[in-house]
């Protein structure tokens, strides 16, 4: 973290949080520490259903996301695509003309980390969210938080109890911007390890919603995230 990094880190999050994340970093670079954040949302703030209208949010069916992920600035592999596609996942997205300007992934299923060989399981009442990406130049139109809240308001009313997700501890801006539409707190997973083998600690909040990480055994596991 560069000088000018670190300071509007100060400004911006406080001395004691800037401190921390650079311990953490630096712990990373020796071995494996990995401190997930688990969140739900059960309710829909209308402040946050309504973006700017050159953009067309829409569930993405297939035909579009194979045409999408011809192209290497959505970062969308053919290879990931046909992982989530095949255990039933979906993707709400926006669309900016015919290009892709934001998107995020929905599952019901058990999904991989990206920590290899690791996956999370979670209540089935519920819809796990990841994968959120906005194109760089479509950054700051609250497309994020506006395409969940809408995918939140659809899988109530097909009788889901809300959606559950995670962000990394130290990632204090992804955080503020959940919490600020509506995501709380419900528990802790913790993950250390090195080359391969990783001791998991879940706190009682995150066992009673059985959000947990485990072994992804062979051919189980499908489509997870690019970054934690």
């Amino acid at each position: 973290m560069n000088v000018r990094a670190l300071s509007g880190s100060i400004k911006r999050f406080g001395a004691f949080k800037t401190v921390a994340d650079l311990a953490l970093r630096s712990v990373n670079r020796v071995i494996l520490l990995r401190i997930l954040k688990a969140i739900l949302i059960q309710t829909v703030d209308p402040a946050f259903l309504e973006c700017d209208e050159r953009y067309r949010g829409t569930f993405l069916d297939e035909a579009m996301l194979r045409e999408f992920a011809a192209d290497p600035r959505n970062q969308i592999s053919p290879a990931f695509l046909d992982q989530a596609l095949a255990k039933g996942d979906e993707c709400y997205g926006f669309l900016a003309g015919d290009r892709l300007a934001a998107y995020g992934w929905y599952s019901t299923r058990p999904t991989t980390l990206d920590i290899p060989g690791l996956r999370l399981r979670f209540d089935s009442d519920y819809v796990y969210m990841y994968n959120g990406f906005t194109a760089a130049e479509h950054r700051g139109q609250r497309l994020h938080a506006v395409g969940m809240t809408r995918a939140l308001a659809a899988y109530l009313a097909r009788g889901c109890s809300g959606i559950v997700s995670y962000v990394e501890w130290n990632n204090f801006a992804s955080l503020t911007s959940c919490y600020r539409m509506g995501y709380r707190d419900f528990g802790t997973v913790t993950i250390a390890g090195l080359r391969g083998h990783y001791a998991v600690w879940h706190d009682a909040g995150s066992r009673k919603r059985g959000f947990r990480v485990e072994r992804a055994s062979g051919g189980e596991d499908g489509a997870g995230p690019k970054s934690g």
